[in-house]
């Protein structure tokens, strides 16, 4: 297993998002939950084009990436589970759940932190809640993303196959719940018991402020009910709320140039 994926990881990682990807832009096509507001060409050129430029910098600073990285800690007895006799099945599922913490955590951190949230708002200023809104963050916030997640894959000692297993779960389940999909809502109600679903991150993406700090996780939804940062429903029903961030409610967060610019804007900034 080690082996298939050291020598696999990429192949790997690209035919799960790419067959995940499919899945989900298909079931939001034949369950739509919300009508789209903005032009979809647009908003799909834009957060594809994001996403190709934040793997190509990932690859360039990060060549190992997470799961190279987790082999070399191994190889040198670095971190927790490298220094404890620990069974595989059980370093892997504790690495999953920390490994997902640290994601909620850093998600938190993202909106609470002025120099952070300058770049993660350029995710939330997507004005429209679909599969591609999961790929649509900042290049800087990727790099800074995954030196946070590098840390603690190092101190864990995590296992290469947890690593890479995390980071496949992860992108299909922030591609899920970011989905346009409608579910049936007594099965969304079960489900959010175990895992983040479409309606319970939909409102995470709300303008209003109280419901964009809320429903911060991608996978796991008890984080946010263990630290009181669970909201059940937006105010305004999943059908008539407003997604984006209310002083960018046009046509510009469609765009390329002005997405990867909002950083460096200011909040009231018209251009």
């Amino acid at each position: 297993m080690q082996d298939l994926i050291a020598n696999h990881e990429s192949t790997i990682r690209l035919a799960a998002f790419g067959s995940l990807f499919a899945l989900f832009a298909i079931s939001e096509i034949l369950r739509p939950r919300r009508k789209l507001t903005v032009s979809k060409a647009n908003r799909w050129f834009t957060n594809i084009a994001i996403v190709v430029v934040d793997s190509v910098l990932v690859r360039l600073l990060f060549p190992a990436a997470a799961v190279g990285l987790a082999f070399w800690a191994g190889s040198r007895q670095i971190g927790l589970f490298n220094l404890m006799e620990v069974p595989l099945w059980l370093s892997i599922i504790i690495s999953l759940i920390v490994l997902d913490f640290a994601v909620w955590l850093s998600h938190v951190l993202s909106h609470k932190i002025p120099l952070f949230w300058r770049f993660h708002r350029m995710h939330h200023s997507d004005r429209d809640f679909d599969v591609t809104t999961a790929i649509r963050f900042h290049p800087i916030e990727i790099i800074v993303s995954m030196g946070w997640k590098v840390a603690w894959v190092l101190v864990l000692g995590a296992p290469a196959v947890a690593v890479i297993l995390f980071e496949i779960v992860l992108n299909g389940t922030a591609m899920f719940n970011h989905s346009n999909t409608k579910l049936p809502l007594g099965f969304d109600r079960l489900l959010r018991m175990i895992l983040v679903t479409p309606d319970m991150h939909r409102v995470h993406h709300s303008v209003r402020s109280n419901e964009t700090n809320s429903n911060n996780g991608f996978n796991l939804p008890w984080w946010d009910r263990l630290f009181g940062t669970y909201v059940e429903q937006p105010s305004a029903g999943h059908e008539d709320m407003q997604i984006g961030l209310p002083q960018w409610q046009d046509e510009r967060p469609t765009k390329l140039g002005w997405s990867l610019s909002v950083p460096f804007l200011k909040s009231d900034d018209s251009g």
